[in-house]
């Protein structure tokens, strides 16, 4: 058996995470967190036992040796928000001959877990960041349609979500850069964006529509223009269901620019509250897009679109698939790297949408 502890398994993608690995043959799963309670009302709803709810604190000083003690094989880091957190759970994980996988979405954290690819590599273990939508499945799509190019010059993603509002940590680390300056690729150039600003509108396939999305300052930003050399734009943008809703967020990122308040973190419980609140009476439909413009090899310019689109809620399913879809490798035995990675080149779009066959969740190709 392979033991698999989900660090924060009772939390917003952790539980849908663990749904999926419960079923899964040869696992052996361990669902964890501060609360006992809550990890032990999981693991009854799964049909786990009980014991496999266990109390564990990501903080703690001998978490290597908890990690022994448990027999882990590899540990699933889902508890946010990372972009506050060092890499004390991925250095035990490595300590403890464990292999780690976490859904970081903050853009210095993910890039930097290349600092410990010696330590991996040593323990013969693998380590990746950012297990998600980005840069998971977003470099997946753009390795599946790069040789259609002989040259890639632009990269343009983004995700508008449905009604179903994530947990309130992954809201914080949103929240944490509304209205602050952050680096982006532009024609060649590094110029400066600001979170949740440079509004505009896009429009997804139906049963989507148009989204209002704003700049959001996401791993992809660093990774894409070392992993593509030619690419000369990298942007990203990410909107809500309710437009109402984003334009509160944007007016309030425009208050942190100007300097009438210096961040919006404080508005992140209340304005959650009142998402899941309204959750009845917002769409439930979601998507992400991503864009690619250069030189076809025909010598002509070319553009392709690549969308994926969620209804009845099941958008909050997708982060998720990389680390299901990673654990699915490590329980089988397949081959995956030694060493420390943000992860990009890891899993194909096939490996990722194969984790989500259950759900309203389709692909609408390039």
């Amino acid at each position: 058996m392979h033991t698999i502890l989900v660090i924060g398994g009772y939390g917003f993608f952790g539980e849908r995470i663990c749904e999926a690995l419960a079923r899964l043959e040869g696992v052996r799963l361990l669902i964890g967190g501060r609360d006992i309670a809550r990890a032990r009302i999981v693991t009854t709803r799964l049909g786990l036992e009980p014991s496999h709810g266990i109390a564990i604190d990501a903080r703690a000083t001998e978490l290597a040796q908890r990690f022994r003690d448990l027999g882990v094989d590899s540990v699933i880091h889902t508890a946010g928000p990372f972009q506050r957190q060092d890499y004390a759970v991925a250095r035990a994980s490595i300590a403890a001959g464990a292999n780690y996988i976490d859904l970081a979405d903050g853009r210095d954290f993910v890039a930097g877990i290349e600092q410990l690819n010696a330590e991996a590599s040593e323990r013969g273990v693998f380590v990746t960041s950012g297990a998600s939508s980005l840069p998971a499945l977003s470099s997946a799509v753009v390795d599946r349609y790069l040789s259609r190019f002989s040259r890639l010059d632009s990269i343009r993603h983004g995700i508008g979500s449905g009604a179903r509002s994530p947990g309130l940590a992954t809201m914080q680390g949103v929240f944490g850069y509304c209205g602050k300056p952050f680096r982006r690729l532009v024609d060649g150039h590094w110029q400066t964006a600001r979170g949740w600003l440079d509004l505009r509108r896009y429009p997804f396939p139906e049963p989507v529509g148009n989204r209002l999305l704003g700049s959001c300052d996401v791993p992809d930003l660093d990774l894409f223009p070392r992993r593509y050399p030619d690419v000369r734009t990298v942007t990203f943008h990410a909107g809500f269901a309710s437009a109402p809703g984003h334009l509160v967020v944007w007016m309030a990122s425009q208050l942190v620019r100007v300097g009438l308040i210096s961040s919006i973190l404080p508005l992140a419980a209340p304005l959650h509250a009142i998402s899941r609140w309204l959750e009845p009476f917002v769409s439930d439909k979601g998507g992400m897009f991503v864009s690619l413009e250069g030189v076809g090899l025909d010598g002509k310019p070319q553009k392709l679109d690549w969308h994926l689109v969620a209804a009845r809620n099941h958008g909050p399913y997708i982060p998720c698939g990389a680390a299901i879809a990673l654990a699915r490798k490590l329980v089988r035995g397949d081959s995956l790297p030694r060493g420390a990675m943000p992860c990009v080149g890891l899993l194909t779009v096939e490996d990722y949408l194969a984790t989500l066959q259950e759900f309203d969740i389709h692909e609408v190709p390039a």
